[in-house]
């Protein structure tokens, strides 16, 4: 007789196989032929294409490819809905969000198993996490828009919003963009991937149950030629994209200037550490959420594990012998572990990256599976022997493989995991709680999951930093990004000048000023340094007399300040009282030179209130060093058994381009907030009315700030603003000189590495008015969300 442990060695799984009835039935309801969804019709199919099933290769149905006078109409419709639909107000629009939220849960299973066949992945994971989420999205933003009048009482709706999302969650993704937009106030022009349009046109029927007024969503099915069109269309307000690194720059580039506000949300090449203390078991499993989860098609895929080199043989015996056990197969057999990937493209993608590691003398391990005959299939992968700057340990994979390098110390775990261009998310693994925080914040990535992996919450904020680009979704941050402060519309057409005449302070005479040469230098690393050029510029007062020179600053001027601001990283680890200190102690020390402060500005731009701008820029100075150690953080209580600490961290090394306006408020009201929450600045000073920022050299040198911490470097705005714009260690470009089209190239620059910006666009603004120039919005400008999961009980 056969023991109980030969009968579970023989023990195998058998199929679980979903029902595709009802999938099929609403396929074959619309004749397998979808139109567009525009002012809350569908247009006749036409110029169509074939959506097929990954997993075996058939046609799903034809979907229609949008023109460009298609995506018109569809933005036409968008601009004549938004106004009543913000109009409709919080409670109104909360009560369709919430019919939106209820729909989804009541049609779940059919979402689902189309979202199956549409896409590949199995139905576990679309039943189990994409429709929950989904739902969860809606439910989440019906509660901002209720509470959107007591909480963004500051803000109005952006307008017209395009929206753009991949294949790899279609419908999870139409969640993420269309719920916080519509809670705001906005109307949508919607395009889901070409691969996988289907759960977005069923969407488009629930928003005609739900009672979503004609042209509030509008959803535009098509390949590249579609999101070309969205981009471009000069009556959309704000761009939402979720896409590769690739097309986020070029979409970057092709909106300079434009005026939209945009948020992108794009690749990754996340670490997976794994210290010797942690749970080795949990770990793997871990391992297998983070890159086996769909694929490993996921952007923030878990794909670099980084484990300790003592337990690294240990490790690695583990996660193979659970790779031996994953299920490779039918995505509609509940059974099954992954299911086929998106499309032949990608599947001949994943394989040359591979085989490209195996050329280069990588081992290539890969599990037993019995790969299906048809469809895109790619058995779960490891490699191992690759050097840090492979291709495969560098580049974004998006399929089922995993990269494994070991580290020794903690300190090199942090230098492998930044060791990218990425930086979206993050785990790491170890039973040290104290080890594990103190790692987390050091991590260049925007969201970092501590003991668990791919962990979302619609209450919870998600996007990246550098090239997986800036911006949130989800949680309070993610509202913002449809959002528009009010204190922005009263804004100048152009900057405010000086006015001119006498009155105040009394200037010195140009030849007083002028009597001791008093050329002045850069201030670079805390020191003062002549310009590399040897060139300097004259700088004349109101009345057209030369009152000093400057130095002319050039491109290495600006790379010896980016490194003296790198040097300075200490000061972002600075206590936040600590900072506030300092930003005192300068407005004391400015304070108590006031009079001479005064006196240099009205002799460079002849106002009449010249006095009135120092005071104001110490007051300014006082205003952020109060908010320094008050920026605080949220906690999160998602979901999950735990917390979920969204931290408010600096964004780096900022260039900042200064107004000609009010040179000395302008200057402080930019570099100040920049400072108080530890970034260190590289700045350049009004071109035009520079001697204010040179005559705090000595303020500064008085006030305990650290050297390297503020660079000062004279000069052209335009020349220093190139540069800055596009040197790959400055992680952020501020210009406010009211130079449109300079605003437009730092912005088209940037792109390169995808550095966040924020300019004037060539509009003036109001320096004294706290609304238009201070608060929270400049502090969320000089910050940016990292979320921290940490679980309870693990």
């Amino acid at each position: 007789m056969p023991t109980l442990q030969d009968l579970l060695s023989t023990m195998d799984y058998g199929p679980s196989p979903e029902s595709q009835k009802e999938a099929i039935a609403w396929l074959d309801q619309h004749q397998r032929r979808f139109g567009l969804f525009i002012q809350n019709t569908w247009t006749d199919g036409h110029d169509t294409f074939a959506t097929n099933n990954p997993a075996d290769g058939q046609e799903l149905a034809q979907l229609t490819q949008a023109s460009v006078q298609e995506v018109d109409q569809a933005v036409q419709a968008a601009r004549a809905a938004q106004p009543a639909w913000e109009a409709l107000g919080g409670h109104g629009r909360a009560k369709v969000l919430y019919a939106l939220a209820r729909l989804l849960q009541k049609h779940a299973r059919l979402f689902a198993v189309l979202e199956t066949l549409d896409n590949g992945k199995t139905i576990r994971e679309t039943r189990d996490v994409d429709l929950p989420l989904a739902a969860r999205h809606f439910y989440y933003h019906a509660g901002w828009a209720q509470l959107q009048a007591d909480e963004f009482a500051a803000y109005r709706a952006v307008g017209v919003v395009g929206q753009i999302v991949p294949w790899n969650f279609p419908l999870l993704m139409l969640a993420w963009k269309i719920a916080p937009a519509l809670a705001a106030g906005n109307t949508v022009v919607f395009k889901p991937a070409e691969f996988t349009s289907l759960t977005a046109l069923l969407f488009a029927e629930m928003c005609q149950r739900a009672g979503v007024p004609p042209g509030v969503v509008n959803i535009v099915t098509g390949d590249g030629r579609v999101g070309e069109a969205i981009v471009n269309h000069p009556d959309i307000n704000k761009l939402a994209f979720t896409g590769s690194t690739e097309v986020g720059r070029l979409i970057r580039k092709a909106t300079a200037g434009s005026g939209k506000k945009l948020s992108l949300e794009l690749g990754g090449k996340s670490p997976f550490i794994v210290f010797e203390d942690a749970d080795l078991d949990a770990a793997v499993e871990g391992l297998v959420d983070s890159i086996w989860f769909n694929q490993g098609q996921v952007c923030c895929a878990g794909s670099r594990l980084l484990v300790q080199e003592s337990v690294q043989t240990r490790f690695l015996a583990k996660v193979k012998a659970r790779m031996d056990k994953l299920r490779v197969g039918s995505p509609l057999d509940k059974s099954m572990d992954m299911g086929s990937l998106v499309d032949p493209v990608q599947l001949q993608r994943i394989t040359g990256l591979v085989e490209s590691a195996r050329a280069e003398g990588c081992e290539i391990w890969q599990a037993p599976c019995e790969i299906p005959p048809h469809g895109s299939w790619y058995p779960p992968t490891l490699i191992t022997g690759a050097s840090s700057s492979a291709v495969v340990a560098q580049a974004e994979i998006f399929g089922p493989v995993l990269v494994a390098m070991s580290f020794r110390t903690p300190v090199e775990a942090v230098q492998l995991a930044n060791n990218t261009v990425y930086g979206l998310a993050a785990c790491v693994w170890s039973e040290s709680i104290s080890l594990a925080l103190d790692v987390a914040p050091q991590l260049k990535a925007g969201v970092v999951w501590i003991n668990t992996a791919n962990q979302f919450d619609a209450a919870c904020g998600f996007g990246g930093y550098r090239e997986s680009g800036f911006g949130r979704e989800g949680g309070r941050e993610g509202m913002l990004e449809y959002l528009i402060p009010l204190a922005e519309d009263a804004r100048p057409a152009a900057p405010l000048l000086a006015k001119l005449g006498q009155g105040g302070a009394v200037p010195h005479s140009a030849s007083e000023l002028g009597a001791i040469d008093r050329t002045a230098k850069m201030y670079i690393g805390g020191k003062q340094a002549r310009p590399d050029g040897a060139y300097s510029r004259p700088i004349y007062g109101a009345d057209g007399a030369l009152l000093t020179e400057v130095g002319e600053g050039n491109r290495k001027d600006i790379r010896n300040a980016v490194e003296a601001a790198h040097k300075a990283s200490g000061w972002a680890h600075a206590t936040a009282h600590n900072r506030a200190q300092v930003l005192y102690y300068i407005a004391e020390n400015l304070s108590a030179r006031a009079d001479e402060f005064a006196a240099r500005l009205a002799a460079m731009t002849g106002a009449k209130d010249s006095a009135r701008e120092v005071q104001a820029s110490i007051e300014r100075l006082f205003y952020y060093a109060a908010w320094a150690d008050k920026y605080d953080g949220l906690a999160h209580q998602p979901p999950m058994h735990g917390i979920t600490v969204a931290l408010n961290e600096p964004l780096g090394v900022i260039g900042i381009v200064c107004p000609t306006e009010a040179p000395l408020l302008g200057f402080v009201s930019l570099v100040a907030p920049a400072l108080a929450l530890g970034n260190r600045v590289v700045a350049v000073p009004s071109e035009a009315h520079p001697l204010s920022a040179t005559d705090l050299y000595q303020v500064l040198d008085t006030s305990d700030l650290p050297g390297g911490a503020l660079n000062i470097v004279t000069g052209s705005a335009d020349e220093l603003a190139r540069v800055l714009a596009a040197h790959s260690d400055v992680d952020a470009m501020w210009r406010h000189d009211g130079s449109a089209a300079g605003c437009a190239e730092v912005e088209r620059l940037s792109a390169e590495s995808l550095k966040r910006t924020w300019v004037s666009g060539g509009r003036g603004r109001d320096w004294y008015d706290i609304g238009q120039s201070a608060g929270r919005t400049v502090l969320a400008h000089a910050s940016q969300v990292k979320n921290i999961w940490i679980p309870y009980g693990v």
